[in-house]
């Protein structure tokens, strides 16, 4: 039985598996505190050396979050395939267990530690480098994480349950603050655990009845009626095409041609390679374990994520692309893009499945405010507060760390309105992305691979960049990301900055970061010994990567490629 509403059963059945979900939690976090007693905080943090499939599926859970069930699936609706380019990086993650994951292996033996993504930065660079890194990221999360979530979770709750709007946003907040206190960070990984396989089955489920609905109970059928249908929309270029190259197409001003796949590669380096988010997922490696081991799990964990990594498209994008055409028919009512998901929830699930889907959609919400919180919390206290205020008690460090964390909410909270006002959800933050990644990619690119970069040099590259970031965000902030008409001599002198193309104003200003870089590596202090040689491979330590990996690992890589690959040649 089929209904466009909740009916009793679906909320009966969200009433018990939210019991449910809070059990488990419970049991969970009780049964974890008896196993790690007696552990030191190295196992606390980064565990004993998971296998690579375990790896995998964790790097695929931290990337999903609330964005994707509102945000991807409305960008779908709206602008079709464009936005899969951040999405098919499924190639991007190799470069991590390819690439990546040796140099932070070699950082690890050489330091005698553990890095995280500040800490290699305060050692390459400065101790202001790895601060401005912190810095950065709380501004992050106030601009696509707290704000970003808390929209999700308004839009969600308003047009699946009915909710008013910021009844939603702000419930969703107050309960995420109970959990992140009694929860901690084992609460969000069993609500991860409990998500992920409710959202992949949950969400394929969405497609393949949403195509059977729009195909007449064919999903071939509704595959095609799909594909003619978009092809037709803007003035008849079609959303059904990830490259965009004529001028007089509607989206060429949004995805320029080639440039969007550069635009799109930049933000994706960042975040894949160099993110703590992500990047701490393949660096724990178990006591005692050998170098090739470690670094053999950790590839075969980012390959196995690659493959993950091809879902959601086709978990959340297409499923708002089906939306879209479903609203043409009359069976759809879409006049918000950004509710398109959960639209197709009421409409196209069975009575019952509503409710079990919604348990995994609550689970996801929760579990990622949940993540920034205890991250917000982290990250101002051992970085900045504690250096300043030692000798502390524990429960003074945490009390400052929970009202450092209510200062971010209540800026994504304020942030919020100005948000709504731009554009669909997912073209924000990978807007709001492409001013921070440029300064990122380059002071960690050149970083490693270069031991002629200065500490200044980094110092001021990340400085420079996020300072001209932010600037580029007042400017679209009062231009409507540069379409509005702006008089004065002060705007026609500056058009060359608000009005650039965002992902070609990306690409240039990664490249100005480079070239100021190395200007200021001419006239600054060089690295010292120790810099230098921790980012020096030895013969020995290249033969333990070649040891690290086998035909089989070649044939998993390319087989990532290739379906990327396929991916972009059936929507070029």
């Amino acid at each position: 039985m089929t209904s466009h509403e909740f009916q009793w059963l679906d909320w009966l059945i969200l009433a018990v598996g939210v019991l449910g979900v809070v059990w488990a939690v419970y049991h969970s976090i009780q049964k974890d505190k008896k196993r790690m007693q007696g552990a030191d905080s190295q196992d606390y943090l980064f565990g004993k050396g998971e296998p690579w499939y375990i790896i995998g599926a964790a790097i695929f859970a931290a990337n999903i979050g609330s964005e994707h069930l509102v945000g991807l699936a409305g960008t779908g609706a709206k602008d079709g395939v464009g936005m899969a380019h951040w999405e098919m990086q499924g190639w991007m993650i190799l470069i991590l267990g390819w690439l990546f994951v040796p140099f932070y292996q070699l950082l690890n033996n050489k330091l005698g530690k553990i890095i995280t993504m500040p800490d290699f930065l305060k050692f390459r660079y400065t101790n202001a480098t790895g601060s401005w890194l912190s810095i950065i990221t709380l501004v992050a999360y106030v601009l696509t994480k707290v704000s970003v979530t808390a929209f999700t979770g308004g839009i969600f709750f308003e047009y699946l349950l009915g909710l008013p709007f910021w009844w939603g946003a702000i419930g969703l907040i107050a309960i995420t603050a109970v959990f992140t206190v009694f929860g901690g960070m084992k609460g969000v990984m069993t609500l991860s655990a409990i998500q992920t396989p409710i959202l992949i089955i949950g969400s394929f489920l969405v497609l393949f009845l949403g195509l059977a609905a729009l195909g007449g109970g064919s999903i071939s059928e509704g595959w095609t009626a799909m594909m003619d249908y978009c092809s037709q929309l803007h003035d008849g270029y079609g959303t059904t095409h990830m490259f965009h190259w004529e001028e007089g197409d509607p989206l060429y001003s949004e995805y320029p041609g080639f440039v969007v796949f550069i635009g799109a590669s930049i933000i994706g380096f960042w975040y894949w390679c160099t993110d703590q988010h992500i990047v701490q997922r393949v660096l724990g490696q178990q006591k005692g374990e050998s170098n090739v081991e470690v670094m053999k799990r950790a590839r075969r964990g980012t390959i196995a994520a690659g493959y993950f990594k091809l879902l959601p498209v086709f978990m959340f994008l297409i499923p708002g692309m089906i939306a879209a055409a479903l609203a043409q028919n009359g069976q759809f009512d879409l006049s918000n893009t950004d509710a398109a998901f959960a639209g197709m929830v009421k409409q196209v699930l069975p009575m019952g499945v509503k409710g079990i889907v919604t348990i995994g959609f609550i689970c996801a919400l929760v579990a990622s405010l949940a993540a920034f919180f205890n991250s917000c919390a982290t990250l101002f206290t051992e970085d900045f507060y504690k250096p300043m205020k030692k000798g502390k008690s524990e429960a003074h460090y945490v009390f400052v760390g929970r009202a450092a964390t209510v200062v971010v909410v209540l800026l994504g909270l304020a942030w919020m309105p100005v948000m709504m006002s731009m554009d669909t959800l997912y073209s924000y933050l990978q807007g709001i992305q492409s001013l921070l990644a440029p300064a990122m990619v380059a002071v960690f690119t050149l970083g490693i691979f270069s031991k002629k970069i200065t500490p200044l040099a980094g110092q001021w590259g990340l400085i420079g960049g996020f300072v001209i970031g932010m600037l580029r965000l007042l400017t679209n902030i009062f231009t409507d990301t540069g379409k509005a008409v702006m008089d004065g001599a002060f705007w026609d002198a500056t058009a060359w900055f608000w009005q650039t193309n965002w992902l070609v104003f990306e690409c240039w200003l990664l490249v100005f970061i480079v070239l100021l870089m190395v200007v200021v590596s001419c006239f600054t202090p060089k690295p010292s010994k120790a810099q230098v040689e921790a980012i020096t491979f030895t013969p020995e330590y290249w033969k333990q990567i070649r040891q690290s990996w086998g035909v089989w690992d070649i044939v998993a890589t390319l087989g990532v490629v290739i379906l990327c690959g396929l991916f972009y040649w059936y929507f070029f």
